[in-house]
């Protein structure tokens, strides 16, 4: 980690983000509101994993949202690519090191409410690790044993809520299941899911959610609504449905999130 950490902290001229943004698919625009914006690739930061998802850029960006100091990293990889749950530690660990204090995380998912359709946004306020995987598989210190009572920080939950309210943008609630992927689920997994408490589904952000937790980090978490679960609708899924929708909600969550981090000047 500190080889790619020294890369990074030498590249950004002194900049000290306050805020880390993991970004999904359909969340370019946000990237395009940066101020001073500075850009360095997966490739050129030592042990970065690169992501073979189509939609994910595979780059740091780093720059001013308002007034706010904050850095992104356009792309992630998922569990699913090569079977590591904690393919995005070194990343996350990296931000820390800069000096973040919240990490918020967006992702692309599927539906399973009615009244939460596609180009929608869900904020997550908990999860269910359907996948049975975990990050931290493998750590050799108390560490491991990481607390996910309060996973997800009330107090940027909070700003989220207000400022999709100041905005006008409807804001859902709800709970995130992870599946592994990388097949979609079936419609016999989508009704157990639904039994259990979930409200979306998807194939990434938890695993990134217990590593900025073991980190002492603040975490919010959003997704952009791209489908309806198998079954719901009658029509196969596709990730190129996924491509196609994400912008839609996107451009409201990348809205939200502009808005939501302005307030952290007053934090």
């Amino acid at each position: 980690m500190s080889a790619a950490l020294d890369v990074l902290a030498g590249k950004l001229g002194g900049l000290s983000p306050r805020v880390g943004i993991v970004l999904g698919s359909g969340l370019g625009s946000l990237v395009g509101e940066l101020k001073d914006a500075q850009r360095i690739p997966y490739h050129d930061l030592p042990g970065f994993p690169v992501s073979a998802v189509s939609g994910h850029a595979g780059e740091v960006v780093a720059g001013s949202l308002g007034d706010v100091p904050v850095i992104m990293l356009s792309g992630r990889v998922h569990f699913y690519e090569k079977g590591d749950a904690g393919a995005m530690r070194l990343p996350i660990e990296a931000l820390k090191g800069l000096g973040i204090e919240a990490l918020i995380l967006t992702n692309s998912a599927g539906s399973l409410r009615d009244d939460i359709p596609p180009g929608s946004v869900m904020q997550i306020t908990d999860h269910i690790n359907y996948s049975g995987m975990n990050p931290l598989i493998g750590e050799e210190s108390d560490h491991r044993f990481v607390g996910m009572t309060s996973a997800y920080d009330a107090g940027l939950a909070d700003r989220m809520r207000k400022a999709a309210e100041t905005l006008g943008i409807p804001l859902s609630q709800g709970v995130y299941m992870w599946f592994s992927g990388p097949s979609f689920e079936t419609p016999a997994e989508i009704r157990m899911a639904r039994i259990l408490g979930a409200d979306a589904v998807g194939m990434s952000t938890v695993p990134e959610v217990i590593i900025a937790r073991m980190l002492g980090l603040r975490v919010a978490a959003a997704s952009v609504i791209t489908n309806y679960g198998a079954g719901m609708t009658g029509g196969e899924l596709s990730h190129e449905e996924t491509k196609d929708m994400a912008p839609i909600g996107g451009a409201r969550l990348a809205a939200i999130l502009k808005e939501m981090i302005a307030g952290e000047r007053e934090q």
